[in-house]
């Protein structure tokens, strides 16, 4: 295989719709999903994920229901969900629409009831006083598998066969903690059945990455996951983005390691950009000004790489969905930006392009961040009031009037200057 795989940046201007299918409807099941899929689509999805949708273990579980990442059967799909069948019509619905599905695969771990570890314990990590259980960290609710053992290989990519004759791709649990070789051979078999796989890496903090390492397990790089993957979360940057939220850090900091990105990866790499997802606290809790809240929800989509929304994100909730209990999340009308997200939706697909370079400059001062989009023999400019002030600040633009896509409004630059009065603007410089 060749250092790294070949991407298809178009996924850079697509949208991703995280579903945890527990707590997305009353019902959570895959036919209740259905009944959504309308709306969902309306956001300018293009690929639903769908959490873990096996069964749970019951030994050593965590709250009343166990958590979706403690997998008993590989295999199956959880009865709470409906049937294999169920899914099936599910993904035909979806596909329908025009949308693509992708599920987890959750190959680090294991519940400690699983068919796997009751059937193959060889094929699990053991410490060195020969008990099962963890390399590093506290998931009390699995066991960690050994990839030292091929045969492992074998059960696992047979499996990743199997579901992609349904599904057209999959989100990888903690990617970075399974052998990398494993990854590739895994794509190369998916391929002969499913050429056009979606392969999604959920990367790891680089103080993961660090711990790990001090542990004396090799965990892969960002970097590295790019000879298979097509995206991986942008967690190389998130402790500056939590530092920055957190009020520990500088804005300029986080944006530097954006700017960074450009230059450390490969030409068309891909990150997905989000504001939330059911490992992190909620946007609307992090950003409780609703002004402050649609900046950054406008900077994201700006920002090069494919968006993600997780379930209730567009209902402004507050309280991330509880992993181990039934805990389905609230659609308060008076809370909904849904048009506010399709807009944004639009112009990300309208008018960003997919082969642009990007950069942007912060200032601390007001809290305000200026980016650029350049490509396809155009160039377009964002401007994200991140603490909600209007201010004044360059812009690299001819002076002149041009129409905010967002309010469709006009906004003006002077002098080499723009006045923003606290809203995002994004606008075509030509």
């Amino acid at each position: 295989m060749c250092a790294f795989k070949k991407r298809d940046i178009s996924l850079r201007n697509n949208i991703i719709y995280s579903v945890y299918l527990r707590n997305h409807t009353p019902e959570g099941t895959f036919a209740a999903l259905e009944s959504d899929l309308d709306r969902i689509r309306a956001l300018g999805t293009d690929i639903i994920w769908l959490l873990p949708i096996h069964p749970i273990g019951q030994l050593n579980k965590k709250g009343s229901l166990g958590c979706p990442y403690s997998i008993s059967d590989y295999r199956a799909v959880n009865p709470e969900y409906g049937t294999l069948d169920d899914l099936k019509h599910l993904v035909g619905e979806i596909h329908s629409r025009g949308m693509r599905c992708i599920i987890d695969v959750v190959y680090n771990h294991t519940s400690h009831d699983s068919v796997l570890f009751r059937e193959h314990p060889a094929y699990f990590f053991r410490r060195e006083d020969g008990s099962f259980g963890n390399r590093y960290g506290d998931w009390t609710d699995v066991l960690d598998l050994d990839y030292s053992n091929r045969e492992l290989w074998d059960y696992q990519i047979e499996t990743l066969v199997m579901w992609a004759k349904i599904v057209d791709g999959f989100r990888c649990d903690v990617a970075s903690c399974v052998p990398l070789e494993f990854w590739e051979r895994a794509a190369e078999e998916v391929a002969k059945v499913r050429p056009d796989a979606i392969w999604l890496a959920e990367s790891v903090y680089t103080g993961h990455v660090q711990y790990a390492r001090e542990c004396g397990y090799p965990v892969a790089t960002d970097t590295d996951l790019y000879r298979v993957f097509d995206m991986e979360y942008p967690y190389d940057a998130q402790d500056y983005f939590e530092r920055y939220a957190d009020g520990k850090g500088r804005l300029s900091e986080y944006i530097a390691m954006l700017n960074y990105q450009e230059h450390v990866f490969p030409t068309d790499y891909i990150k997905i950009r989000f504001l939330e997802n059911h490992d992190t606290p909620r946007a609307s809790r992090r950003f409780p000004d609703p002004g402050i809240l649609l900046n950054w929800l406008s900077f994201v989509y700006f920002q090069k790489g494919t968006t993600m929304l997780y379930g209730g994100q567009e209902w402004r909730n507050e309280e991330i969905c509880s992993l181990f209990d039934k805990d389905v999340f609230s659609r308060d009308p008076s809370k909904d930006i849904s048009s506010f997200l399709t807009r944004l939706g639009e112009i990300k697909k309208s008018l960003l392009p997919v082969d642009a370079d990007f950069s942007a400059e912060a200032d601390d001062a007001t809290g305000t961040v200026t980016a650029y989009l350049t490509g396809s023999g155009r160039r377009v400019a964002g401007v994200f009031c991140l603490e909600g002030k209007a201010s004044e600040v360059k812009i690299k633009a001819p002076d002149g009037s041009y129409t905010d896509e967002i309010s469709g409004g006009n906004v003006t630059v002077d002098a080499g200057m723009i006045r923003v009065s606290g809203r995002p603007v994004i606008f075509s410089i030509g």
